[in-house]
């Protein structure tokens, strides 16, 4: 099965380390995949977007027009991230206050960079509807449009820091396309020396891939 996912968010959110985590779990999978980094004129301050192509079959070319699932996680990611929606497209995106994130540094998730989501909004329930409650412009030809509350959750019940691991597990579940004992072979061989140091972090990290997942449904 072909896969082709988009995501996009502010420097330091995470989204290429996931996106990473997603190719290499694919490839120890015997799939084929490709990552593709795309950073903006900034690094941080600036919306990344990386692009990811799973499939059981060579994949003919690296760029693609229109993405099976689109996960855009602040507005700015939302407005970079439209024209890769279409009517078969699961658009999902961070329904969450967002506040910037505090960090401690013995604490340490997926990502390298600091959590700093840039958007404020209202806290939204998981939402699998296309009705949009949160007033951002979001995209009204999508298939399914999925809020999910990862910066609320990351914050007030496990770590800003596995806030990009909630989007993955999320991720993940939606498509089906990698198991989740891949994904987390691919998190142990990124951070496997942090977690012999610090046995908790490998938990939180376990527990925010399993929150994700716990937050949709599978609709790829």
């Amino acid at each position: 099965m072909a896969i082709k996912i988009a995501l996009a968010g502010e420097g330091g959110q995470g989204v290429q380390a996931i996106a990473n985590i997603l190719a290499e779990a694919a490839d120890a999978e015997g799939k084929e995949a490709i990552y593709i980094p795309n950073f903006g004129v900034e690094q941080r301050g600036g919306v990344s977007i990386a692009y990811v192509q799973i499939d059981d079959e060579r994949i003919g070319s690296p760029k693609f027009p229109k993405g099976d699932i689109v996960i855009a996680l602040s507005a700015r990611a939302i407005e970079r991230t439209r024209r890769y929606v279409d009517e078969r497209t699961t658009f999902v995106y961070d329904s969450s206050i967002t506040a910037a994130a505090e960090i401690q540094e013995d604490v340490m998730g997926v990502q390298a960079n600091d959590a700093d989501p840039r958007v404020q909004r209202e806290t939204m329930t998981v939402d699998s509807s296309k009705e949009n409650k949160s007033g951002l412009n979001l995209p009204d030809n999508a298939a399914n449009v999925i809020g999910i509350p990862a910066n609320d959750i990351a914050k007030n019940d496990l770590h800003p820091r596995v806030f990009n691991v909630i989007i993955l597990g999320a991720v993940i579940k939606a498509t089906g396309v990698v198991p989740v004992e891949s994904i987390k072979k691919a998190i142990e061989d990124k951070l496997g020396s942090k977690f012999e140091a610090n046995p908790e972090l490998r938990e939180l990290n376990y527990k925010a891939l399993e929150k994700g997942m716990s937050l949709v449904e599978r609709v790829v």
